[in-house]
């Protein structure tokens, strides 16, 4: 077929489509990407200081990462300090309420400021609700280290309740924004990581002060967070702006001179950096057209996604993380370790659950995020409900079974419910909803956090050793609404989400052989007769590297040998408990998106399909 005979059928091909798709829909070809100097320098600090590409990538990650460390920090820091005796001295003996309040209210700041946030990171940016929330919670600290009393401890912790909220929120966002689709998910738990390390750091900054006479054995641990919040402030001025963020404000020479920076090495004529500008800004018409972005639209129009963001939160904190991360030296304590030995052992457990986030960072976007969340589940509830039995028994052996029950616990959920919670909901939600959905979700986690911080002491004495089995039911809970109701997002770009979902088709080309911005074909590819009787009216393509002009010729044969595997596998296919779904499960997934507004149908076809890929050049 001559190059002439495929540029006409292009064409045709082109008239069909956009006389049948919405004539709000932009076409790719329309989208002309700014004509930038390929000397001129980059729009941060670190760009201008030569640090691009993956370099760039990985120090954005690193540093905005002690935003969740803060976090971290922050939830294991009241922990050790709440069981020393300088600090039950000075509060005098602060009853279980006060000690839940003290805990626990910094939730309530939170909560605030992650709904507040959503509006505010759309009109602000990401950069400057990082800022802010840095200070914020700096502030929050300082007011905690140099505290006179219990309500100045509450109002230090509200405080910086405003700032981990903040934080909370806008971490994730810009991480999703500025992560390319295949690495994703590896970013994201390397964040989540750093909370980890926040989270063992102030334990073992506790045990080392738990040697200091005096009240600086618990303001010195508060004061340490005060440094950090300032380092996290410095490095919001350096770090770019989000590229998304850019383009939907017609920032547009902004915007392509930071994904040349992420994605071409600083170069904006770099392929793959001009096809991603062209993606996100045609995602950015496309929602325009769409109209109203308040929280009632993305309720009625998206409310499917919404739900699952929210609840994917809800589980993380009902799974019972901060029955652990909170109190973990009372559990201790409950089970026989006394004192700083209860400080020491949750040291301990701090480091293993460290270890044990590791080996998802190269595992989630192999294996995906429903398997995950799935063994995590089942591990987390089996764990919890190991520890009750124990604490019931109360033998010679339960110290040591509590202590195996809650590290086996802190790995689980460090390998699952941790990470893929925060990653999940900026996955999910489109640009225009993106910073509201995520408020929302990181909202009804501060929610459920709260809950779960103010009621652990107390449950603790009221009900003692039932409190964990009742954590293992909510696990099985969250394992059956992710088999049921969750779909996988591994590999999608974020402009590609509404295939997943169902909803109405956005403007990423999905045809290989689209047209670029000097009319050129991006791959001279055609479909044949067996893709076009096989392929979903609206398959998403996995990452913007599957794009044919990323491939070589021997990935372009392994992908169409792999599309034909997976076509036999479909006709025949028998799923496992931990796989996409076996055909009663996505029968289930099916009926619950529909109960959420979704096209189930598409929603389904699309999940289960294998994205188109060109027949090789040899075909050709």
């Amino acid at each position: 077929m001559s190059t002439q005979d495929l540029q006409t059928g292009h064409q045709a091909r082109f008239s069909m489509d956009s006389t049948a798709s919405s004539t709000t829909r932009t076409r790719t070809n329309s989208i002309r990407v700014p004509n930038l100097p390929p000397n001129q320098h980059g729009t941060s600090p670190l760009a201008k200081a030569g640090v691009k590409g993956d370099g760039l990538m990985i120090f954005i990650t690193c540093f905005v990462s002690l935003g969740v460390f803060l976090f971290g920090y922050d939830q294991g820091v009241m922990s050790g300090i709440i069981t020393g005796p300088y600090f039950k001295a000075y509060f005098h003996n602060p009853t279980a309420y006060e000690i839940g309040t003290m805990v626990a209210i910094l939730e309530i700041g939170a909560l605030i400021t992650s709904l507040a946030c959503g509006t505010l990171a759309d009109m602000w940016g990401r950069k400057r609700v990082l800022l802010i929330g840095a200070l914020t919670f700096s502030l929050g600290g300082l007011i905690q280290a140099f505290t006179t009393g219990f309500k100045s401890m509450v109002f230090g912790r509200i405080i910086a309740g405003f700032g981990v909220g903040a934080l909370s929120m806008i971490v994730p966002i810009y991480q999703s924004e500025i992560s390319p689709a295949e690495n994703r998910g590896k970013l994201a738990c390397i964040e989540f990581t750093l909370n980890v390390f926040g989270y063992t750091s102030s334990l073992w900054i506790d045990y080392a002060c738990s040697f200091i006479s005096g009240d600086g054995s618990w303001r010195f641990p508060l004061a340490v967070q005060v440094i950090i919040g300032l380092i996290l402030a410095f490095g919001s001025i350096v770090i770019p702006e989000s590229p998304r963020w850019l383009l939907d404000h017609d920032r547009d020479d902004e915007g392509m001179r930071v994904l040349a920076d992420l994605h071409g090495g600083g170069d904006p004529r770099e392929p793959r950096a001009r096809l991603e500008y062209r993606e996100i800004k045609e995602n950015v018409h496309f929602t325009r057209s769409q109209g109203d972005r308040s929280y009632s639209t993305m309720m009625r129009v998206y409310w499917y996604r919404t739900m699952i963001a929210c609840s994917s939160q809800m589980f993380a904190q009902l799974n019972g993380i901060n029955v652990i991360s909170y109190y973990a030296p009372m559990v201790f304590e409950s089970a026989g370790w006394i004192g700083r030995d209860a400080i020491l052992m949750a040291g301990i457990n701090g480091i293993i659950y460290i270890l044990a986030t590791i080996p998802t960072w190269f595992l989630i976007d192999v294996l995906g995020r429903r398997k995950i969340l799935m063994f995590g589940s089942i591990v987390t509830g089996t764990a919890l409900a190991a520890c009750g039995y124990f604490l019931y028994i109360d033998t010679a052996i339960t110290p040591k079974a509590v202590v195996a029950c809650v590290i086996i616990f802190n790995a689980a959920f460090g390998s699952g419910w941790g990470p893929i919670p925060w990653l999940y909901p900026p996955e999910i939600m489109p640009l225009a909803f993106r910073a509201k959905g995520t408020s929302l979700s990181t909202a009804t986690n501060w929610i459920f956090n709260y809950i779960v911080g103010e009621m652990t002491p107390i449950l603790q004495e009221k009900i003692k050793w039932r409190l964990y089995p009742m954590h293992a039911f909510f696990c099985l809970c969250s394992l059956i609404f992710v088999y049921f109701a969750y779909p996988e997002t591994m590999g999608v770009p974020l402009e590609e989400m509404e295939a997943l979902f169902g909803d109405e088709p956005g403007p990423i080309p999905q045809k290989d052989d689209e047209m670029d911005e000097e009319n050129q074909p991006l791959n001279e590819g055609r479909r044949s007769n067996d893709d076009e009787d096989h392929s979903p009216a609206r398959p998403s393509r996995r990452s913007i590297s599957s794009h044919p002009r990323f491939m070589s010729e021997e990935e372009l044969a392994a992908r169409q040998a792999a599309i034909k595997v997976a076509r036999l596998e479909r006709k025949n296919q028998t799923w496992g408990f931990l796989g996409r779904g076996s055909s009663s499960s996505s029968n289930s997934r099916r009926t619950i998106a529909s109960w959420f507004g979704g096209n189930s149908q598409r929603q389904e076809s699309a999940h289960e399909s294998t994205p188109y890929q060109p027949l090789n050049r040899e075909e050709q």
